[in-house]
C-alpha cells in the first residue's frame, strides 16, 4: 500500500525558496530554482505496486463499462421516445 505521509515541502526547499524570493534573482536563476523544486517534489512520488496497479486498472475498466451501458441505455430510450413522438422514419 502507498505510504501515507503528509505532503509538506522539506524545510531546506522552503528555506531556499524564501531566500531566493528575497534575492529576486534573474529569470534563469528562477527557472533553475523551479526545476530544483520540481525534482524535489518528484522524489516524493510513490509508484504503486503491481497489485495496486492491477486493482486500479480493473476499477477504471468496470467504471467505463458501466458508463458505456448507461449511455447506450439512454440512447435507446431517447430513440424510442423520438419514434413515438414523431412516428416511424420514412413513412
Amino acid at each position: 500500500m502507498a505510504r501515507k505521509i503528509i505532503d509538506e515541502p522539506s524545510e531546506d526547499v522552503v528555506a531556499n525558496a524564501k531566500r531566493d524570493r528575497a534575492a529576486r534573482r534573474n529569470p534563469f536563476a528562477r527557472i533553475a530554482l523551479f526545476i530544483r523544486q520540481v525534482i524535489a517534489e518528484l522524489k516524493k512520488v510513490v509508484t504503486p505496486t503491481r497489485k495496486e496497479l492491477v486493482n486500479f486498472t480493473i476499477v477504471v475498466l468496470v467504471f467505463v463499462i458501466i458508463m458505456m451501458a448507461l449511455v447506450w441505455g439512454l440512447d435507446q430510450l431517447f430513440g424510442l421516445l423520438v419514434v413515438y413522438v414523431f412516428g416511424q422514419p420514412g413513412v
